[in-house]
């Protein structure tokens, strides 16, 4: 309801101010060059002009004096617009950020085009553009504070952390209410200073808030971020997206080695030898001649573990990870 009515408002102000200024310009000569008005204003003898006050000889600077005319006749409208704005900031949660786009696509859009950039209502709402920057920048860095401090649930058993979730929420929020604005500068920003304190939230979890391996909630976490925002495609946060997914394969890592054990020890020995030959430049095929990697050594690897073993280690691996991932994200198949 705000946008509508702040639009309607912004709406019915441009023509009013610009009509106004216009009829001050015309009757006044206050839109004419001193050389113009010496030809347009017939001559008087000295003698019959009277003592007049020095801020009403006007000619020889008609703009200082369009603009004295304009503050003084509009006088109200800037602090009654401020204290409007400041009621549709409040009006929802994330009000400023309506309030920003209508006024930024005011002045920067085709509603700013409409009027000189001299002109009374530009520069009123230009002004009111500044303010409602400075607004938006404090709610973020708000935001950003409170995502930064926030801590985990007391014993929380994994699943998506609530900084997680506000960043979501006000990045669908945001995208909406910009859907149709070319000037989004603001907004980038602040979307990044909000990914990057999301982040930090992350990264700093302490396993003394947690019922579980906390790799795995780090993991699960940044593996939300990044399958969102691979959801949304928004460019200026696509290193993020690409950040998100680096550390969400990094404490997948780590939550597989520490967490996880070595099931089937002596076959994984065998293939990490393996990978460690080849990473030092040795061929594939010249790597099952030697003795400790040959298919004959594979082979009675193998046969330390029989099938009933395989698949009772395949079980009990199947229930450690079942117990700590949480159902939301469906990473087991990951």
């Amino acid at each position: 309801v705000s946008k509508q009515v702040l639009e309607k408002v912004l709406s019915e102000l441009q023509p009013l101010c610009t009509s106004e200024q216009q009829f001050l310009q015309e009757f006044f000569w206050l839109g004419c060059e001193s050389m113009e008005l010496q030809v347009r204003v017939a001559p008087v003898p000295s003698q019959s002009i009277p003592d007049l006050p020095h801020d009403l000889l006007w000619f020889s600077r008609p703009e200082e004096a369009r603009a004295q005319v304009l503050s003084e006749l509009f006088g109200c409208l800037e602090p009654e617009l401020r204290a409007f704005l400041d009621i549709c900031s409040k009006a929802q949660p994330l009000g400023c950020l309506q309030v920003l786009v209508t006024l930024s696509d005011a002045v920067l859009g085709a509603w700013g085009s409409s009027s000189a950039p001299s002109s009374f209502i530009h520069t009123l709402l230009r002004n009111a553009l500044l303010l409602a920057k400075s607004n938006f920048n404090k709610c973020i860095g708000t935001l950003c504070k409170e995502m930064e401090e926030a801590k985990a649930p007391s014993r929380m058993r994994g699943g998506i952390l609530p900084c997680v979730s506000r960043f979501q929420e006000f990045v669908a929020f945001s995208e909406e209410v910009f859907r149709t604005s070319q000037h989004r500068g603001e907004l980038d920003k602040a979307q990044l200073r909000l990914a990057s304190s999301v982040f930090s939230s992350i990264g700093s979890l302490s396993s003394a808030n947690l019922k579980v391996n906390t790799d795995m909630v780090m993991m699960e976490n940044f593996h939300h971020v990044h399958n969102f925002l691979c959801q949304k495609n928004i460019p200026c946060l696509e290193d993020k997206k690409r950040e998100a997914k680096q550390r969400s394969r990094e404490h997948m890592e780590k939550f597989v080695t520490t967490s996880l054990g070595q099931p089937l020890e002596r076959l994984q020995h065998f293939f990490e030898g393996v990978k460690a030959r080849l990473a030092q430049g040795v061929k594939e095929e010249e790597l099952s001649f030697q003795l400790a990697y040959s298919k004959q050594e594979l082979r009675k690897v193998i046969g330390n573990y029989p099938g009933k073993e395989v698949k009772r280690a395949l079980e009990s691996l199947y229930r450690t990870i079942h117990k700590y991932l949480s159902p939301e994200e469906n990473l087991l198949p990951v």
